[in-house]
């Protein structure tokens, strides 16, 4: 079983930046593929970024490419989310998820993740 536990959220304006992490319980961490997803009211859960085990690669959705990062501490066993530029459309609770068993190219599909944390919620205000 593993558990995680996203922190980092809060209110920011326009613009600004916010760090999100995620601490992971377990020791194949290092092995999971992570995600990150989020959820605005009314709207499905929707891919954000996707790192696989060795950090070599990652994946971005369109509407946060070139503004967010993802990276990975395996040491740490916590994955994190560097959101600059933000705006008010990227408000959302933000997920953390683990994938224990990879299938190529099914990093942005939520049902293939295994584990999830319970969000954190990121406001940007206009």
């Amino acid at each position: 079983q593993v558990q995680l536990v996203e922190s980092g959220g809060g209110l920011v304006q326009g613009g600004g930046s916010l760090r999100l992490s995620c601490a992971a319980s377990g020791r194949t961490f290092s092995s999971y593929v992570m995600g990150w997803f989020r959820q605005a009211p009314g709207k499905e859960r929707e891919f954000v970024a996707a790192i696989r085990s060795s950090a070599s690669t990652t994946y971005y959705a369109g509407s946060v490419k070139g503004r967010f990062t993802i990276s990975r501490d395996n040491a740490k066993n916590t994955v994190y989310l560097q959101m600059n530029s933000l705006k008010p459309e990227d408000t959302a609770v933000y997920y953390c998820a683990a994938d224990a068993v990879y299938k190529a190219g099914t990093y942005s599909l939520a049902s293939e993740y295994d584990y999830w944390g319970q969000g954190t919620q990121v406001t940007v205000s206009s």
